[in-house]
């Protein structure tokens, strides 16, 4: 039996709204991650000690690259989300697609975007695309955390039933009481990894080995969204890879972990950057 269950807060999508012109948090949240994270990315390029001496890039360099980025985030995670989760909902409503206002942005898009974004930059400016992927991943659960929290508020992405002292009932569902399965992502994917590879740059001077941190968030990331994905977060109804024991978000994170470990073991058969 159901015991307790906490409220939900529902939050107005729209943050500030003056005329006919509405911000959502779900933009403020991308935008917050977004900036966050190439502050941060800043912060690491201009630490010379963390890179053995002069890191592969410049901050300037850094400041370029948002833009990149950017455009690797949102037409990534929103194409990813598109062909990857509901093809034919928006094959008969194209004009939906650029509505990414409302929610609908799926991560492995992003980074397929991101990796895209990287790839080429760093060709255009002739840097180490691992050293540059190495930044980009560093940064990027500042992304995740808000990007999870902007789920929360949008009350998508939900949880499976449970009965689970802190269960919520979220809107427009079925009355069910849920995990919060958007707030155990923003922890683990949003904070605890950034502790993991804070830990990985600043102790182990891992950003002196190309592809480390890469590979390190690609292992973390997908170990965490397998285990909610498997213990707490409904799987996309009607989706090909709801097999079983099989979800989309496992299915798409499994490469990830295989190439994750690929970059380690790589990187550690490579020198280190020399000071």
């Amino acid at each position: 039996m159901q015991l307790f269950v906490l409220p939900y807060p529902v939050i107005d999508p729209i943050a500030i709204e003056v005329g006919p012109v509405a911000v959502r948090w779900y933009g403020l949240a991308y935008m917050a991650g977004i900036l966050l994270g190439w502050l941060y990315g800043r912060y690491l390029v201009s630490r010379a000690a963390l890179w053995n001496g002069k890191p592969p890039m410049t901050v300037g360099q850094v400041d370029d690259f948002l833009l990149w980025i950017t455009l690797g985030i949102v037409v990534g995670g929103r194409l990813g989300f598109v062909l990857f989760y509901e093809p034919s909902f928006f094959w008969q409503n194209p004009a939906e697609i650029p509505a990414v206002w409302n929610g609908g942005m799926a991560f492995h898009g992003g980074l397929l975007g991101v990796v895209i974004a990287v790839a080429v930059f760093s060709w255009a400016k002739n840097i180490n695309p691992l050293s540059l992927g190495d930044v980009a991943s560093a940064a990027t659960p500042f992304g995740l955390f808000f990007g999870r929290i902007a789920n929360f508020i949008n009350s998508e992405v939900i949880g499976r039933a449970t009965d689970v002292p802190w269960a919520m009932v979220f809107p427009g569902t079925d009355g069910q009481p849920r995990h919060p399965s958007q707030l155990y992502e923003a922890a683990l994917e949003g904070v605890v990894l950034f502790i993991i590879l804070r830990i990985a740059t600043h102790y182990y001077k891992a950003l002196t080995r190309p592809g480390t941190v890469f590979g390190l968030f690609l292992i973390f990331y997908g170990l965490f969204r397998s285990v909610v994905e498997e213990l707490a977060r409904e799987p996309h109804a009607g989706h090909p890879l709801d097999i079983g024991i099989l979800t989309p978000g496992l299915v798409y994170s499994i490469p990830m972990i295989l190439i994750g470990s690929w970059l380690i073991w790589r990187a550690r058969r490579k020198p280190a950057l020399a000071a």
